[in-house]
């Protein structure tokens, strides 16, 4: 096995473009490493991308904030203008594994991983987060939704290389919130998440909602009826109800020891509700 750490991201998609050695990327390692050392991936390169920049940083402009998808998930805990304007994704991130691993896992490696139980996934898919995608011939972006397309698979073709997310600007009077339900109080896997993300009128009528579900079906889901039942109302019991309903009929889970396909079902549209009213708290509260 060989093992390469770049500093550019050109030299990061040479490496991943002209290989014929199984290349994984390593992020934080949590996924990989564990994969490595119970014999499920053997690969022949390793492409360590910690020591590129860009991949490595947070930073806010005019079009939003760009988080490096090897940005940990400690690092965006610490970020305050971040937790500020996204704090859904922010905890969503932050329920990746313990203290410890925060210190190590990545948004990155957490979507790349392609786990339909992922908890940041279903929280970047409420923000509409795009990724930015680097290959051989430039760049280009990728819906967080579309990104994860079967479970442990990913959209991603030889040479390429998930460099950043975009989360976009905020509008006034807009703000997240994501919750998953675990069997254990921490360090488990999801056996439902929901994000949802909000935009208020000054009326106080909803302008805007984005819903994300996780571990309900073969990839997170953005699940475009749920939060158009939000839209035009002020969140109100009924309002939510219907977005609970059209959560619960885009599921398509199964039956697992962490839960059956009517428990995760009931779930998804519980855990929609309450996500929606932290955010709409948050918004009333800001």
């Amino acid at each position: 096995m060989d093992y390469h750490a770049p500093d550019t991201i050109d030299d990061a998609v040479d490496l991943l473009t002209h290989t014929t050695q199984r290349p994984r990327v390593l992020a934080g390692g949590t996924d990989l490493l564990v994969q490595m050392r119970s014999g499920r991936v053997e690969p022949g390169l390793i492409v360590d991308v910690k020591h590129i920049a860009e991949l490595r940083e947070i930073k806010q402009d005019a079009n939003g904030f760009q988080i490096g998808a090897a940005v940990t998930g400690a690092e965006m805990g610490e970020h305050q203008a971040l937790r500020r304007a996204w704090p859904g994704v922010v905890e969503a991130t932050n329920l990746i594994g313990s203290t410890q691993v925060q210190g190590r896992a990545t948004p990155g490696g957490n979507l790349c991983n392609a786990s339909p139980a992922a908890d940041s996934v279903p929280a970047m898919i409420a923000a509409s987060a795009v990724c930015i995608v680097a290959h051989k011939g430039g760049r280009k972006e990728i819906p967080v939704k579309d990104f994860v397309v079967a479970p442990g698979r990913n959209c991603l073709g030889p040479g390429e290389l998930l460099v950043a997310f975009r989360l976009p600007p905020r509008p006034p009077r807009s703000l997240d919130a994501y919750l998953r339900l675990i069997p254990r109080t921490e360090m488990d896997i999801a056996v439902v998440g929901a994000g949802v993300s909000l935009t208020l009128g000054p009326d106080g009528l909803c302008t805007a909602a984005n819903v994300g579900i996780g571990a309900v079906a073969p990839t997170p889901l953005l699940v475009p009826d749920a939060g158009a039942a939000l839209i035009g109302t002020k969140v109100d019991d009924a309002a939510l109800a219907n977005a609970a309903a059209a959560a619960r009929a885009a599921c398509k889970p199964i039956d697992d020891k962490r839960g059956t396909v009517d428990y995760r079902i009931h779930v998804a549209g519980v855990l929609v509700q309450r996500a929606a009213r932290i955010a709409l708290n948050r918004i009333r509260n800001a």
